[in-house]
Order: C-alpha cells, then sequence, then structure tokens
C-alpha cells in the first residue's frame, strides 16, 4: 500500500485545495494530510490566517480526502513524519519547485501543477476569503510578487498584462498563472485587485484606469513623481470605495513599525533629528532615464517614510544638493533636508554612491540606531548616555517583504478600510510632495 504525505496552511478551504489533495490521493492509497499550526505559520512568515487550527483541521477532514490528519509543527518535521509514518510519496504544489528535493533521501518526492483559477464565489461572498489579483508588469519586481503572495493567505495571483503580450504569456506561464492579458481592460475582468509593478511613470494611469473600474490597487513606489496625480488618486478611490495602497514594503514590516512606536512613545524624549540614507550602485537601466529616473525618484521614498512617520508631514522648508556627473542623465546621489519648527530630516540617496545604508533618530533623551540596511528592519537599539539604560530590539524580516504590504492590503479590502495607520494617504501625498520639489529644485553639483 502506497502511503502519500502533503502539507498546507488550508485556510479558506476552497477549490484549489480540494484538487491539491484529489491530485495527491490519486498518487496512491493512503493519504496523510499535515496541516500548519499557528505558531509554526507564524514563525516561516505566513500572513493573514483567518481561522484557527481546529478550523482548518475540520476543513480538511470535511473534504473526504485525507486518511489521517496531523499537525505540522516545527522545521524539519516532515523528515521525521515521512519516516515515522513510512511514507512512500512526498506531494506539494508546484509553487514550490525544487524546495522539497532534499525529501528524496527518504521518500519519492512529487510537485503537483498548481491549480489555475482557484477562486471561489461563494467564498468570497460570504467570508470575504479568496482575494483575486492581478499584475501589471511582468519584471523581476513583479515575479517576486508572485512568490511572496504565497505566503499571504486567502490571496491568488491569477493574472498578469504587459504592453508586450508575449512577455505576459511567458511570465503566466513560468509562474503559473491563469491569465496572461493583452489589455488592461482584460486584465481587470479577471481579478478584484491589482498589483502595479511597471516603471514610475505609468502608474498613473494604470492606478487610475484600474480604480475607476472599482479594482484594488496597491501600486508600486513611488505612487506617481506628481504630488497632484497622487492625491488625485486618492481622492478618485475614495469616491470609488476601493482601496488604494502605496507599496512601501518597510512600512508594514514588523521591525520598523515598533521602532516608530518606541521612538514616538516619548522614550527618547523629544526627537530632533531624522538621518536616513539609502544607496545602491546601479550600472544601468530604468533608474537613468532621463525623465524618470535618479537616485530620488528611485530611492527617496523609503528615507522620506521615516521622516514623516517620525515628525509629519508639515515641514517648513526643503533644500535639496544633487550630485550630477557631466555624462550622466541624472542625479546619482541627491542628499534631501526637511526642516521643522522644532526638528530636521536628512534623507540621503545614491545610485551612483555608495554609503552606509542607516537610520538614526536623535532625541533630548538618547537616540534609536537602526543599522543597514535599516529599511528592511530586523532589529535596532535605543540608546542613551548612561549606557546602561540602552536596549536592543529584535525582529523578523521575511523574504523580499512583499508579502507585508499585501498582507495588509488584502487585510482592508476584507474589513472595508480604506486608510492603514501604517501608511496614510496623507504621508504618500506628503512624500509625492517632497519628491517632486527635490526634483524640480536641487542645487547641482558635478
Amino acid at each position: 500500500m502506497a502511503r502519500v504525505i502533503t502539507y498546507g496552511t488550508f485556510d479558506l478551504f476552497h477549490e484549489g485545495h480540494r484538487r491539491l489533495l484529489e491530485r495527491a490521493k490519486a498518487l496512491g492509497d493512503y493519504l496523510i494530510v499535515g496541516v500548519t499550526t499557528d505558531n509554526y505559520d507564524a514563525s516561516r512568515g505566513k500572513l493573514n490566517v483567518a481561522q484557527t487550527l481546529m478550523e482548518r483541521i475540520e476543513n480538511v477532514r470535511a473534504s473526504g480526502l485525507a486518511d489521517l490528519i496531523i499537525t505540522e509543527e516545527y522545521e524539519g518535521q516532515k523528515v521525521n513524519d515521512i519516516q515515522q509514518y513510512e511514507v512512500d510519496i512526498f506531494a506539494i504544489g508546484s509553487d514550490w519547485l525544487g524546495k522539497f528535493d532534499y525529501l528524496k533521501d527518504y521518500c519519492e518526492v512529487v510537485y503537483l501543477e498548481r491549480t489555475k483559477g482557484v477562486s471561489s464565489t461563494q467564498l468570497r461572498n460570504e467570508s470575504g476569503g479568496v482575494l483575486r489579483v492581478g499584475v501589471v508588469g511582468a519584471g523581476r519586481i513583479a515575479a517576486r510578487f508572485v512568490a511572496e503572495a504565497r505566503y499571504v493567505s486567502g490571496v491568488n495571483v491569477e493574472a498578469v498584462y504587459s504592453r508586450t503580450f508575449a512577455k505576459a504569456q511567458e511570465f503566466a506561464a513560468k509562474l503559473e498563472l491563469q491569465w496572461a492579458n493583452d489589455t488592461l481592460d482584460s486584465l481587470l475582468k479577471h481579478v478584484d485587485a491589482v498589483y502595479i509593478a511597471t516603471p514610475h511613470g505609468t502608474h498613473y494611469e494604470y492606478a487610475r484606469q484600474a480604480i475607476a473600474a472599482g479594482t484594488h490597487v496597491l501600486c508600486e513606489k513611488p505612487m506617481t513623481l506628481s504630488a497632484a496625480q497622487t492625491a488625485e488618486l486618492y481622492a478618485l478611490a475614495e469616491s470609488k470605495s476601493v482601496v488604494l495602497l502605496e507599496a512601501v514594503k518597510t512600512a508594514f514590516s514588523p521591525g520598523f513599525q515598533r521602532m516608530i512606536a518606541v521612538a514616538r512613545s516619548g522614550l527618547i524624549g523629544r526627537i530632533r533629528s531624522v538621518d536616513a540614507t539609502f544607496t545602491k550602485l546601479v550600472d544601468g537601466g530604468r533608474e537613468y532615464d532621463a525623465t524618470d529616473g535618479g537616485s530620488i525618484s528611485e530611492l527617496a521614498t523609503y528615507p522620506l517614510l521615516a521622516a514623516v512617520k517620525l515628525l509629519g508631514c508639515e515641514y517648513s522648508e526643503l533644500r535639496t544638493v544633487s550630485f550630477k556627473p557631466a555624462e550622466s542623465p541624472v542625479e546619482v546621489f541627491s542628499r534631501v533636508d526637511l526642516i521643522y519648527p522644532h526638528a530636521v530630516a536628512s534623507a540621503r540617496t545614491g545610485i551612483g554612491v555608495k554609503a552606509e545604508g542607516e537610520l538614526v533618530v536623535a532625541g533630548t533623551k538618547g537616540y534609536i540606531y537602526v543599522p543597514a540596511p535599516w529599511w528592511l528592519t530586523e532589529y535596532f537599539e535605543m540608546r542613551f548616555e548612561d549606557q546602561r539604560g540602552n536596549k536592543k530590539y529584535f525582529y523578523k524580516f521575511e523574504g523580499d517583504g512583499l508579502r507585508y504590504e499585501l498582507a495588509e492590503f488584502a487585510a482592508m479590502i476584507r474589513s472595508g478600510q480604506q486608510v492603514s495607520f501604517k501608511f496614510r494617504p496623507e504621508e504618500s501625498v506628503a512624500i509625492a510632495t517632497i519628491i517632486e520639489a527635490a526634483r524640480a529644485d536641487a542645487t547641482i553639483i558635478s
């Protein structure tokens, strides 16, 4: 008798789950199903699990396909389970292709083709369950987003649109999406929400069309390079009762959120200075496009996020100095200074200059230090004159971080909430205002 084992969260059980279990069961005579515990899901970065462990176990039991249901509680348990239950075949969805090849030392490993179009009308209507998401753009960031989406419960990326249809078809085939669309209108017919991951200058029009069609929008940063356009999109989203969220992963990550809370709590006194740096060395590509490129448009959203979250949106003066070599079509390093009534902030960005990517928040009693890369906040330290009061904080930053923005986006849609305290529309508009002014009014040195 061939024994088969598979694992999953099985949250908001849908037709895709059923089909995977049916395919797994067809591989042998006895199917063992491992259901992940809440603690294990949290440890591996699975977000937005809506149902309890007992509800998810009952989902599997009610399918009538499992001969035995067990719980998965820790990393490495699969090795022990396979040996304990004398398993012949380990089966898992093909979106995990290659990840479990190490189990071939213990049994046969089968990657089952991903079920496309798993959403259920009944689930969406009754529980706000599976959210159908489409991707606008077929580049590397879009591919990362699809990979990260599997860590967010109740979300299924089903479709892609690219200006080059052949590229959309290739993307859909490689990432096992149901639809490759040759027009944005076609994409919008297949999904509840879109993630926009195209060049900066195209964001506004794609987002406007999607919102006008009643589709929720998660848009890569910067949402636009115009304060007026950004404000217009938020106003349109409010009028259409859809969610619009700028995809700044740092804003939604646990470590950054905790750092903001600690800094604003008064533990370091009154905040007087915020200094944040984000640089990376780029040889060419869209970052050097003369119209939309440069270090400010590419990277300033992150350090400016720290500034507006800690000091607010109401600064009194803005000063920018940019380094633009004679041979470069864009500035490659910039310093943007914001003067507040009782504080200052400095945002440094670079695509042709490398500097230490740290964040320092200075207060009247102490300061917070976040080491590079601070925008992937995993650790920060609160420091004082008397070092005995110093305190260290540690948090996980899972994967590429896109799961955090997607989880917040999905939660907002399910709850009917159009504003997230983690990144408010007015903060997004303020950052767009600063970026637009900094690009237009910089003092240029070469």
